[in-house]
């Protein structure tokens, strides 16, 4: 597929939701003077918000900028975790809850002080550093499930200045191997198992298979005992070193280690579809910045704030926020190892009911999952806590974004749509709570200090009401400085088109208010009778459709348009499959976007194949719709979905 062309931009949303006024009055941004001063002094601006961090050493300059290559606040000195721990035990803060943890097991509760996290980072920290001979520099990788000693181990990998790579737990023994390798860890933390689902997840022999018998440099392997029963593991007594026994010899206090800005402070993997795994570059003082930043304005963070990500650490979302932005901002974080439908569909409304949350960021996927489950789950729970709602992970088509809307924020919380990567480290673009007003399926604009843009093939803006391709004109403090050994692929992959602009990799278009809506991966772009059409906005006429509850588009071979489109869907919880439901959908479609989208096949399924991190594999799908080969499935959360609906499709296309 080619990026030649301009992208169509077919649908419109005249529906525009201001701040509430009880929400502006006392927001943290509720003008646009953070516009104007980043307009003003771009430099002075980011300057500003590191100030707001603790340094040992202040910066020399605030940039140096050689394309592709960004250095941010040279020459200063900082650590992550003290300003995630140290700076707030020093205070008020001091026994304030920084994580509420929540198992699986609805029993299964613990919840620690920035005291309690800081005594226990501490200790861990002397464990890497005294007891497994952990230096400046080294590798340290994880592969842990969603419980408090994932962060604690994150905060104390950064404390003592080594790199942290954290792996999903729900990847396979051959996806660790890989990062592993290519990281050249020297230390892999990981748990006997942890919970998904009701299911037992085998990590530790995870760690032992991708291990046993390659090159990998990996010199101890910690295990955290987290099985409520003891698990049949094996211990290499050798290698092995259980957290809880290592912990009781570790000293109470190590130093955090004054890092230079520009200090690699982690390693995260891309769970790319092909090819080598990327591994993204982030650094430590414009990292830092950057989540600082973002929490506090984004979702207008409050000292009472109880701050509720559901994203996997996994992930960057829960790198940046679940760990260091929020606790860089002093605050109490919700952390919840489970899925949302277990053991009942209402698992995530009655966290927020029990503990009081009051700022929710999920992913669209997942609010169409609810959407399918229907309106009874939520109205089971008291969400009278929610002030502030979030998104984030793929654009959000305008039906979920209502659902959300009226069945969880009661028509009175403002949702804020984000639009980021892992390798921006922050949010890029979403509004301003307190200041922007909203549209259903739009990020809004970029946040103050971010020069985004929507291009044609030769890097000039497109005009308002046009679609092209998503960019970014200026550095950032928490941009990427690489992917880890391969500075060319760095280069090819996100520079090379324009030379002097980040390529995102999505479509966007740009309306008559300069709002950006998202039009989906480039790569996924449909050519019908030489219209480009992105993904997300025939997606989101499916799923404007009553019945509808997720939609994923493709285009296939068409002798006359070139491509045609064939939509796969999944209808809510009650709807009936017929064939006058497939012509309704059909025909709204079209009532909704134009004929040029006129779907030439809709094929109703169950489930979509999807990543561990919820993002629909559209590859696959047109792998199914065009009879290839089925290619690969190891980043699936559950690989089984597509041999099932290859043999459904390809059964109907035989009727």
């Amino acid at each position: 597929m080619t990026t030649d062309e301009k992208m169509e931009a077919l649908l419109n949303e005249g529906r525009v939701f201001p701040p509430p006024d009880r929400f502006a009055a006392t927001a943290n941004a509720n003008n646009k003077s953070l516009y104007e001063m980043a307009e003003n002094d771009y430099e002075a601006f980011w300057a500003k918000q590191a100030e707001e961090l603790h340094w040992f050493r202040r910066w020399d300059k605030v940039l140096e900028w050689t394309v592709p290559f960004s250095k941010w606040f040279v020459g200063g000195k900082t650590n992550i975790c003290y300003n995630c721990l140290d700076r707030h035990v020093k205070g008020p803060l001091r026994n304030k809850a920084a994580i509420i943890w929540e198992g699986e097991a609805p029993e299964q509760q613990r919840v620690l002080t920035y005291w309690d996290l800081y005594r226990e980072v501490n200790k861990f920290a002397d464990v890497l550093k005294n007891q497994l001979n952990v230096e400046k520099g080294d590798r340290v990788t994880i592969y842990m499930p969603m419980i408090p000693e994932l962060v604690i181990v994150m905060l104390a990998v950064v404390r003592i200045g080594a790199v942290h790579s954290i792996i999903f737990g729900g990847f396979s023994p051959e996806s660790i191997k890989d990062r592993v390798l290519d990281s050249q860890s020297k230390v892999v933390v990981t748990a006997d198992g942890g919970y998904r689902n009701g299911q037992v997840i085998q990590l530790k022999r995870n760690v032992d298979e991708a291990l046993a018998g390659n090159d990998a440099p990996v010199t101890d392997v910690v295990v955290v005992r987290n099985m409520q029963y003891h698990m049949d593991i094996e211990i290499d007594d050798k290698r092995d070193t259980w957290y809880h026994r290592a912990m009781r010899k570790a000293n109470h206090f190590i130093p955090a280690e004054e890092m230079d800005s520009e200090d690699l402070s982690f390693l995260l993997y891309t769970s790319g579809t092909t090819g080598k795994p990327k591994g993204i570059m982030h650094t430590t003082g414009g990292y830092l910045t950057g989540v600082h930043y973002s929490t506090k304005y984004v979702f207008d963070l409050k000292p009472e704030d109880v701050f509720w990500c559901t994203a996997d650490i996994g992930w960057i979302t829960g790198h940046s926020y679940i760990t260091y932005g929020p606790l860089s901002n002093g605050a109490t974080v919700v952390m919840y190892e489970g899925s949302p439908g277990y053991p009942d569909k209402d698992r995530f409304w009655h966290i927020i009911e029990k503990y009081g949350v009051s700022i929710f960021y999920t992913a669209p996927t997942a609010i169409r999952t609810f959407m399918r489950w229907g309106e009874k789950y939520p109205q089971r729970r008291n969400l009278s806590s929610l002030r502030l709602l979030g998104t984030v992970g793929e654009p959000i088509n305008p039906e979920a974004w209502m659902w959300y809307y009226k069945n969880i924020g009661h028509e009175r919380c403002p949702i804020v749509d984000t639009w980021w990567q892992t390798e921006t480290g922050s949010i890029i673009v979403a509004p301003l709570p307190g200041v922007i007003p909203v549209k259903p399926g739009s990020a809004t604009i970029p946040l103050p200090g971010y020069d985004v843009a929507v291009v044609d093939k030769d890097g000039h803006p497109v005009k308002r009401g046009e679609g092209g391709l998503l960019v970014i004109r200026k550095p950032w403090p928490s941009m990427l400085r690489g992917i880890y050994g391969d500075p060319d692929r760095y280069y090819e992959t996100y520079w090379k088109k324009f030379g002097n602009l980040y390529f995102t990799g999505d479509g966007a278009k740009i309306d008559r208010d300069s709002y950006l809506w998202l039009l989906g991966r480039v790569d996924d772009v449909i050519n019908v009778s030489g219209h480009r059409i992105g993904t997300m906005e025939v997606e989101s006429a499916c799923v404007d459709f009553p019945a509808v509850s997720e939609a994923a588009v493709i285009g296939i071979p068409h002798e006359i348009k070139g491509q045609a489109i064939v939509a796969f869907v999944t209808i809510k919880d009650g709807e009936a499959h017929s064939l006058d439901l497939i012509q309704e959908i059909e025909e709204h479609v079209v009532a909704k976007i134009g004929s040029i989208a006129r779907l030439e096949k809709i094929f109703i399924t169950a489930e979509l194949p999807k990543t561990r991190s919820g993002k629909i594999m559209r590859r696959l799908l047109r792998d199914i719709a065009n009879g290839n080969v089925i290619g690969d499935t190891t980043t699936l959360a559950d690989p089984v979905i597509v041999e099932q609906l290859k043999q459904r499709y390809e059964s109907e296309e035989g009727n």
